[in-house]
């Protein structure tokens, strides 16, 4: 994933959950208002009854003005022009609030209107509490009034709001978990920064002392005392050979690293693919006639002209045929077939070897994955040839199959517009 991809990601997975956050904070918020002010009217009603109930009894007259007023959020006052029954007080408020379907716990005090000192108070409610006297305007023209005072209003609130509640605390958990996602993604991205960095200058300081063996292993290769000395010259040519292929490993690691940057640039020309495949195999025929293996072709495939970067396809096959050479531990037999079906060419390569399990088939085209070998250790490579191959492939617009069985050998089949 380029760098790019990643920023946008992180912005509008941000943004996105910035705006999820905030919608829900804000209907919270609503919800908690409408809650709010609708218990409001409603302890607003209950207490007008009950003073309309108080004034009934004694057979007197309320004021003109609304008797009911709220001091706090969760403390109300109720006027009234006559002496007060605390009995029945008690009586018409637990009446009232059952009527309303409200299970509250309230503490109410009885006032007289002249000194506004309480003359009696008590708690309601599943609990035994002590009554807390507040301090009181003063009430002219009326004998008494009482306060009710409701301290668990607010979490009485709180109990309404447990779908909000619930859904809060989801979003919270996700929030927690995208961050984390975001953090694990970011961590990622730099270690696999670091990882590239590495390759890169690792790989290109490589270059240089390779180079240097080189000249070296073939100015000695060349000089009459090696020539005539055949322990020696043995010695040269094994210098020569594994220095051509730890820079084969560093040309793969070099094209890796340009890929993964979107550097890869195809130069298409049309080749004849059967020509192609016989000069590639024409290379290989020595080593596999070391290993006392068979080479066979099988092209059929008419025509068998393709549009495809000569570089490229030379690496795609050459790792194909490597890998067949690699993983077979007896004589190797290695087919190359070509087929046209359904207006594609079809290139196989098929060896005897090893296989692949069905598991391993999932990841053996990441980069450096190797498949395990058990007890065989002597097959060398970094776990880039298959990836490189899928890579090029794709850039191809080919399409790339396996098929392998574990000890029944594999078959790596390109899909090639023809």
């Amino acid at each position: 994933m380029g760098k790019n991809r990643i920023r946008w990601l992180v912005l509008f997975g941000t943004i996105s959950m910035i705006g999820i956050a905030v919608t829900q904070i804000f209907w919270v918020n609503r919800a908690l208002n409408m809650e709010e002010k609708e218990l409001d009217q409603t302890l607003h009603v209950s207490l007008l009854k009950v003073a309309q109930n108080m004034a009934k009894f004694n057979e007197n007259q309320l004021p003109s003005n609304n008797p009911v007023s709220q001091l706090s959020s969760n403390y109300y006052v109720v006027a009234i022009n006559d002496k007060i029954d605390a009995n029945i007080l008690e009586h018409y408020l637990s009446s009232e609030f059952e009527r309303q379907g409200m299970d509250l716990e309230y503490e109410y005090g009885i006032y007289d209107c002249y000194t506004d000192k309480m003359v009696y108070g008590n708690y309601v409610g599943k609990r035994e509490s002590n009554f807390v006297q507040a301090e009181l305007p003063t009430w002219e023209d009326n004998i008494y009034y009482f306060g009710v005072r409701f301290p668990q209003l607010r979490q009485h609130i709180y109990g309404q709001l447990d779908f909000w509640i619930f859904t809060t605390v989801i979003l919270v958990v996700v929030l927690l978990f995208f961050g984390y996602a975001l953090f694990v993604i970011l961590k990622q991205k730099r270690l696999s920064e670091v990882q590239k960095d590495f390759v890169n200058t690792m790989t290109h300081e490589f270059k240089t002392p390779l180079s240097t063996i080189a000249i070296s292993a073939n100015v000695l290769s060349e000089a009459s005392e090696l020539t005539e000395n055949e322990r020696l010259q043995k010695y040269v040519n094994i210098i020569v050979q594994e220095n051509n292929q730890l820079k084969k490993q560093v040309d793969k690691l070099l094209q890796m690293t340009d890929l993964e940057k979107d550097k890869i640039q195809l130069k298409l020309e049309q080749i004849d693919l059967h020509e192609f495949i016989s000069s590639i195999v024409a290379h290989l025929e020595l080593r596999v006639n070391e290993a006392q293996g068979k080479l066979t072709l099988d092209l059929k495939a008419e025509p068998s002209f393709i549009m495809a970067d000569k570089v490229h396809l030379t690496n795609i096959l050459y790792n194909l045929l490597d890998n067949a050479l690699k993983y077979t531990q007896g004589p190797p037999h290695i087919i190359v077939s070509t087929k046209l079906e359904n207006g594609m060419i079809q290139l196989s390569v098929s060896d005897n070897g090893l296989g692949i399990d069905e598991i391993q088939q999932k990841k053996i085209f990441d980069k450096f994955y190797r498949v395990p070998t058990g007890n065989v250790h002597d097959v060398k490579g970094f776990g880039l040839g298959l990836s490189y191959i899928a890579k090029l492939t794709s850039a191809h617009n080919w399409k790339l199959k396996l098929k392998s069985a574990l000890g029944q050998g594999s078959t790596f089949t390109i899909l090639i517009k023809s």
